[in-house]
This record gives C-alpha cells, structure tokens and sequence, in this order.
C-alpha cells in the first residue's frame, strides 16, 4: 500500500504540474487533487499496517538510522545465508537494478508523465525493500549480540 501510495503521489502530482487538458471531463486541478488523497489515505493504511503486523504479528520492526542501514547492507549480503536471506529476494534486487539501468522500458520515457512513474515504482520499491531488510538484519545482529552476552 505505501508502494501504491507513492505512486498515486507522483501521478497526482504530475498531473497538477504538467496536464493542461481535462481527464475524462474532469479538469487535471481536481483529478491531480483526488490522486494526492488517493495516496495520503492509501499512504496511512499502508504505515499503520505495517506497524499492525510489527507489533500484533511479531515481526521483528526494524531499527537503525539510514546511515546505520546503509553500512549494514554490506554485512547482510556477505552473512546472508545465516541470517536466511531467501535467494529470490536477491534476484528481485537484481532484476530491479537491471531495469533501472537497462534502456529498456515496460513505459517509455517518451510518454510524458506516466513514463518515468514505472522507474520511480521499481527505484521506490528497491530502496524501501533494502532498507526493511538491512534494518530486520541489524535487529538481527544485536539479538544475536545480546546472546553471546552474559
């Protein structure tokens, strides 16, 4: 839902920016307007979801700063299979990499607002999706530090 709601936020607000023509006889000001409520509320449900299943599922909320993630990231990839990084999530990173560098497009970037919304889509989604597993893997590592202690 938060990937969903940062989409509905780029479209909505490309639409205010750059659409001078009505959409479905609706003029671009309200249809740019309803798609920004659109993701604040889709942006909401989406945060307190997650943070639902942290604390009622038991899933271990991740912690650290961006920094502290960034530098954990390394550290992840080198001990992923103790730490039980599935192998698929890998190759999900991969191919989003790729498709971020490749000059090849499910959208192309010819069309004016909607192609460029595909890569910012993969590019929000990678960045988010390692941050979550960089952090779930520093909460990780300090659960396995407060083992060792006495």
């Amino acid at each position: 839902m938060i990937f969903l709601g940062v989409m509905l936020a780029a479209i909505g607000a490309s639409t205010l920016v750059w659409r001078d023509a009505d959409l479905f006889g609706l003029p671009p000001v309200a249809v740019g307007i309803a798609l920004l409520v659109l993701s604040a509320a889709s942006l909401t449900y989406g945060v307190v979801r997650r943070r639902r299943r942290w604390t009622v599922g038991g899933e271990p909320a991740p912690v650290g700063s961006i920094v502290d993630r960034a530098k954990a990231l390394p550290r992840l990839l080198k001990r992923r299979k103790e730490y039980g990084l599935p192998g698929s999530r890998l190759a999900q990173w991969g191919f989003a990499l790729v498709y971020l560098v490749s000059p090849i497009d499910i959208l192309p970037e010819l069309l004016p607002v909607v192609g460029i919304t595909d890569d910012a889509g993969v590019a929000v989604w990678l960045l988010t999706s390692l941050s979550t597993a960089a952090g779930q893997y520093l909460n990780w590592e300090r659960s396995k530090q407060r083992q060792r202690e006495p």
